[in-house]
C-alpha cells in the first residue's frame, strides 16, 4: 500500500489523480490533500477519500474546513498555510508526491519533497523552469524519482529505453541514441484564427481549448503557447539535452502526445486519448502499468494526423521561452514570473491578449542578464519580477 500526496487537490490534475486511485484502493492509500481555497471541494475529496491530513492555504478556508469535517465526524486533521503544504509534501509516511500546484507556489513544496528522496510526479512545470539546474541536482543528491506527468514529457519519457528511463542521473540524449525530442502542441483556439484579430480576443475564447479540459491559467498559457514554450524549458532539464536538441510540432489532433527521434532513423511516438488521467496511471504505477478510466483509441474513428512548424508571429510567446532557455536560468525565472502576473491581468481584463507577450517582452529584457544560482537568488528574482510585471501592467491601455 502506497501513501500518496497531492498538492493541488482540487485541481484538474488533482482530480484526475483521484479518479486513477479511486479505481485500486487495494495499491494505494491517499495520506493528504492540499488545496488553495476550495473549501467544499476539498471538503468532498476529504469525505470520499478519508486522508489522514488536509491543509489549506488560506487559513480562514482552512479554519472552515475543520468546522466542516467535524460536523460529519470526519478525523482528517486540518492545517493551514504555506508551511503546512511544504511538510505534508515531505512527510515520512509519503511514498508518492504529486506535485500539481500550478505555478511558482509549487516550487517549495516539490523541492521538500525531492528533498527526502519521495517519488515526484511533476505536473508542476514552473518548478523546472524557475529553478531547473538546481532542482535536478537536489533530485540527484537526495535519490528521489521524477516522473513527469504533463502529457507532452511524460509521452517521451516513454519512448525512451527502458534502462535510460530508470536510470539516476539520466544519461544524455547522444548515450541513449537519440537526435531529438520532438514535443508536440495542439496550437491552441487560435490556430487558424485571423492574426489581425487576436488583439480582441476575449478571457472566455482564450480558455476554450479544443480538445484539453484545464484551468483558466494553463488554458490561456495554451492560447499563446506560452505552454509550449515552459514545456520546452522543463524538456531541456528533465531530459538531459540542450535547446537545439528539441523540436515543436503543432499536431492539431492532439493524439500524438510527443515523439524521440533516434539517430537510426526511427520515430517513437506515444498516443493516447487526449486525457491526463493516462499519464497520471503510468506514472502512479511505473515500472509496472495499471488500468485508467480513459477509453482506448478507436483508430477506425481516427480523423487523418496532420503536423506544421509553429508561426512566429501567431506564437511569438513560444519563441520569447525559446529564447529565454538559451539565455539561462535568470531568464526563464523572470519570464515565468511575469507570464504569471500577464495571464492574471487578461484573466481580470486589465490586459489585452496580445498585451501579454508584451508585457513578458519587455519583462525578458529587463531581467535577461540577471544571475540565479541559489534558491535564494530565484526567490528574490522570481519577487522582483512579479513587481516589475505589475507595474507594466497599470501602463498598458
Amino acid at each position: 500500500m502506497r501513501q500518496v500526496v497531492i498538492l493541488g487537490a482540487t485541481g484538474s490534475i488533482g482530480c484526475s489523480t483521484l479518479s486513477v486511485l479511486a479505481m485500486h484502493p487495494e495499491q494505494f492509500r491517499v495520506l493528504a490533500l492540499t488545496a488553495a481555497s476550495q473549501t467544499n471541494k476539498l471538503l468532498a475529496q476529504c469525505l470520499e477519500f478519508k486522508p489522514r491530513f488536509a491543509a489549506m492555504l488560506c487559513p480562514d478556508a482552512a479554519a472552515e474546513l475543520k468546522a466542516a469535517l467535524k460536523s460529519h465526524g470526519s478525523v482528517t486533521e486540518v492545517l493551514a498555510g504555506p508551511d503546512a503544504i511544504t511538510a505534508l509534501a515531505a512527510h515520512p509516511d509519503a511514498d508518492i508526491v504529486m506535485a500539481a500546484i500550478v505555478g511558482a507556489a509549487g516550487l517549495l513544496p516539490t523541492l521538500a519533497a525531492v528533498e527526502q528522496g519521495k517519488t515526484v510526479l511533476l505536473a508542476n512545470k514552473e518548478a523546472l523552469v524557475m529553478s531547473g539546474e538546481l532542482f535536478m541536482d537536489k533530485v540527484e543528491q537526495h535519490g528521489a524519482t521524477l516522473l513527469p506527468i504533463d502529457s507532452e514529457h511524460n509521452a517521451i519519457f516513454q519512448c525512451l529505453p527502458l534502462a535510460a528511463q530508470q536510470a539516476k542521473p539520466r544519461p544524455g540524449l547522444v548515450q541513449m541514441g537519440i537526435s531529438k525530442l520532438l514535443l508536440t502542441g495542439s496550437g491552441g483556439p487560435f490556430l487558424t484564427r485571423q492574426l489581425n484579430t487576436l488583439d480582441t480576443v476575449t478571457v472566455a475564447e482564450a480558455v476554450a481549448h479544443p480538445n484539453w479540459s484545464m484551468g483558466q491559467k494553463i488554458s490561456v498559457d495554451s492560447a499563446t503557447m506560452m505552454n509550449k514554450g515552459l514545456e520546452f524549458i522543463e524538456a531541456r532539464w528533465l531530459f538531459n539535452c540542450a535547446p537545439d536538441d528539441i523540436e515543436v510540432v503543432i499536431h492539431p489532433q492532439s493524439i500524438i502526445h510527443s515523439m524521440v527521434q533516434y539517430t537510426d532513423g526511427s520515430v517513437l511516438a506515444q498516443l493516447g486519448q487526449p486525457d491526463m488521467r493516462t499519464p497520471i496511471a503510468h506514472a502512479l504505477a511505473f515500472p509496472k502499468r495499471i488500468s485508467s478510466p480513459v477509453k482506448p483509441l478507436d483508430f477506425s474513428q481516427l480523423a487523418n494526423f496532420s503536423f506544421s512548424k509553429p508561426d512566429p508571429e501567431r506564437y511569438p510567446n513560444l519563441y520569447l521561452a525559446i529564447a529565454a532557455c538559451a539565455a539561462g536560468q535568470g531568464a526563464t525565472t523572470a519570464l515565468n514570473a511575469a507570464n504569471e502576473i500577464a495571464v492574471a491581468a487578461f484573466i481580470n481584463e486589465q490586459i489585452r491578449f496580445t498585451d501579454i507577450v508584451r508585457l513578458n517582452e519587455k519583462s525578458l529584457a529587463h531581467f535577461l542578464n540577471y544571475a540565479a544560482r541559489s534558491l535564494d537568488d530565484i526567490v528574490a528574482l522570481d519577487f522582483e519580477a512579479r513587481a516589475y510585471a505589475q507595474q507594466l501592467v497599470r501602463t498598458f491601455n
